[in-house]
């Protein structure tokens, strides 16, 4: 084969690191689930999830062998959030259906991955975090009398759940107006 010369593969595409590029990829992978859920929700094609994170497909599933493990992943720093919240002294129970307001307007697909997957240890996990977070203001609400002695965590959570999935199912141009609503609803029914 005289004269027949290998021309050099380019370098322009991105080298294997091997495992040390795991945790890179993985932080990678949640930021780029959460933008494609986001806006196309908790259906949205996983490769479309690989690619926006610049990795194959085979690392995504390394990662996350399911959609649930993924979006379980994506919204546990949702769940880290509003934990920060309740740590604060003055954090209440408005505080947190704001800022679950706030997740639901931008993203359903939480909503949608619960119904989804209601008992999986993933959900499960991110649910008792919930149900902790709820316990937490509610006790702290009802010793300052901002909520009354009737309401119990189980009501609370019933009021999240309710909310987070109307604003799920309801037109993105009307969600604000109609969370305003809802939490009128919530705040007298807690007097």
């Amino acid at each position: 084969m005289s004269g027949c010369t290998l021309a050099p593969v380019s370098g322009e595409g991105k080298s294997n690191r091997g495992p040390s590029a795991g945790p890179e990829n993985r932080r990678a992978l949640i930021a780029a689930a959460r933008e494609i859920f986001a806006t196309a929700g908790y259906n949205a094609p996983l490769n479309a999830v690989a690619k926006r994170a610049g990795v194959g497909q085979g690392s995504l599933y390394r990662h996350f062998p399911t959609r649930t493990a993924l979006a379980v992943a994506v919204f546990d720093e949702n769940m880290t959030a509003l934990e920060a919240i309740a740590a604060h002294p003055d954090a209440t129970l408005d505080v947190l259906l704001d800022r679950v307001v706030e997740q639901a307007l931008v993203s359903t697909a939480f909503i949608d991955m619960l119904n989804a997957d209601q008992l999986g240890e993933g959900t499960a996990q991110l649910g008792a975090r919930l149900d902790a977070i709820v316990s937490a203001l509610l006790a702290r609400d009802q010793k300052v009398g901002r909520v009354g002695e009737q309401v119990e965590p189980a009501d609370a959570l019933l009021a999240i759940e309710m909310l987070a999935d109307l604003l799920a199912r309801t037109p993105v141009e009307r969600r604000a107006a109609t969370a305003s609503r809802a939490r009128a609803l919530f705040d007298a029914a807690f007097a």
